[in-house]
């Protein structure tokens, strides 16, 4: 759609509306639970509409809602052929993957913590590798986390998406804040930790039992903001020996 965060484009918009209306879908599905998406179901004329079933939004949306579901678990198979290739990237056995960046900062867990919980975790052996996006942030990121403890393994940004999944198939757990590769590593069946601040675990935390979402403080940011604007961050609550804790009783159960 044609609009940035916190920012509608009604102009730009009701065309797009206006072409999808003329396809004549026979079905929409809403994967988002914003009540926008399902004025949009609505206005393009779908015959019938899949969405969730929750409390809540706009009235009438269960009305457009013909089918609703509660929950849906994602499934993600990473390409075979790409087993050697990831094997190459990632040879270690067993590692728990750290996605350190994110598309907005304020969901990024302080670069502080992950140094810690990287000294906690490898002094008990654990393998750890740290992954991020491409980009000069990430980049930078990475630098800084690299002089805060030199013997981090730092994977290079991986461009095609199909070995992107392939490398984070092998990771015995995956660990980042609430962004894509987190949900990736959950749709492949990657036992995860999630950090959340700014968004609720109750609504974006991957489905399953194999996952657990652990929360820092009440965030009191605006929900469009690109970065934390708090004088101290949400997600700086989550201290390094939660997380080490959480993974040690994770493994404890596999």
């Amino acid at each position: 759609m044609p609009r940035k965060r916190g920012n509608a484009s009604p102009r730009e918009t009701f065309p797009l509306i206006s072409a999808l209306g003329r396809e004549q879908f026979d079905r929409s599905v809403n994967i988002a639970s914003h009540d926008r998406w399902a004025i949009l179901s609505f206005l393009i004329g779908a015959k019938s509409c899949l969405g969730w079933d929750e409390a809540g939004g706009i009235l009438g949306r269960k009305l457009i809602y013909h089918l609703r579901v509660k929950s849906l678990a994602p499934e993600i198979r990473a390409d075979p052929a790409l087993v050697s290739a990831a094997k190459i990237l990632l040879p270690c056995a067993s590692p728990v993957v750290c996605h350190v960046a994110s598309s907005q900062p304020k969901k990024e867990w302080p670069l502080a913590h992950w140094a810690q919980f990287y000294k906690l975790a490898s002094a008990a052996d654990w393998s750890l590798v740290f992954t991020t996006a491409r980009g000069e942030r990430e980049a930078a990121l990475m630098a800084e986390l690299k002089n805060l403890v030199p013997g981090a393994v730092i994977l290079s940004p991986i461009l095609e998406l199909p070995l992107f999944l392939a490398v984070l198939a092998r990771a015995a757990v995956f660990i980042s804040g609430d962004t894509g590769p987190l949900h990736f590593a959950a749709g492949l069946g990657v036992p995860i930790i999630s950090l959340f601040g700014p968004t609720l675990p109750s609504r974006w935390a991957p489905i399953g039992t194999k996952h657990v979402a652990l929360s820092g403080s009440a965030c009191g940011c605006d929900g469009n903001l690109f970065a934390c604007a708090s004088p101290q961050h949400c997600l700086a609550e989550i201290n390094p020996e939660r997380v080490y804790a959480a993974l040690c009783k994770m493994a404890g159960e596999n």
